[in-house]
């Protein structure tokens, strides 16, 4: 008889845990989604909205999106319009405030050192916007692959340089594997 009990407490147990592990498989799955949905509103739904709202100047890092007057990245990723290839961009090909309105969307967090390039682009424009990844998109907040910093903030624009930390384990995932995207 105790051998029958340990086997049912045993075969319980296993049960137990195959349930266990599916609950855990659907959370893990169910907050992947979430996680990409916020991710897709924040990037995609959000970023387009802030540069529709209004016609910029300069479009520094512009990557795919050509909107701006003039459209100025490191790379030339497709065809853009008005663009300017820059070799640098703590130095930027422009005289002071050349530009009234000037955009930089998802760019600082990749930069080596966000308090120059962004008084870089205060001295090429008399208005900067600087989109960022905001915390509550954790895929793009914590994007260790791609990211240098995190930012300290819950809003996607800004006129001036919210507080960020070093994204832990970014340097040495950079260092080892390299930086997916390199500004």
């Amino acid at each position: 008889m105790a051998g029958q009990e340990t086997r049912r407490d045993n075969q319980t147990m296993t049960e137990i845990l195959e349930q266990h592990s599916i609950i855990s498989a659907l959370f893990f799955m169910s907050s992947l989604f979430l996680g990409k949905m916020v991710n897709f509103i924040s990037y995609s739904v959000m970023k387009e909205r802030i540069i529709s709202r209004q016609q910029w100047d300069l479009n520094i890092c512009c990557g795919k999106t050509g909107a701006g007057k003039i459209n100025a990245d490191i790379i030339r990723h497709a065809q853009i319009p008005n663009f300017v290839l820059i070799d640098d961009i703590y130095q930027l090909p422009f005289v002071d405030r050349q530009f009234k309105k000037v955009l930089c969307s998802h760019t600082i967090e990749h930069v080596e050192q966000p308090e120059l390039f962004f008084r870089e682009l205060c001295r090429v424009g008399e208005s900067v916007t600087i989109v960022l990844p905001p915390l509550w998109d954790l895929f793009a907040a914590f994007n260790f692959l791609e990211h240098k910093w995190i930012f300290l903030t819950m809003r996607k624009t800004h006129h001036s340089l919210p507080g960020y930390l070093p994204l832990p384990f970014a340097g040495h995932v950079h260092r080892y594997l390299g930086q997916r995207f390199k500004a």
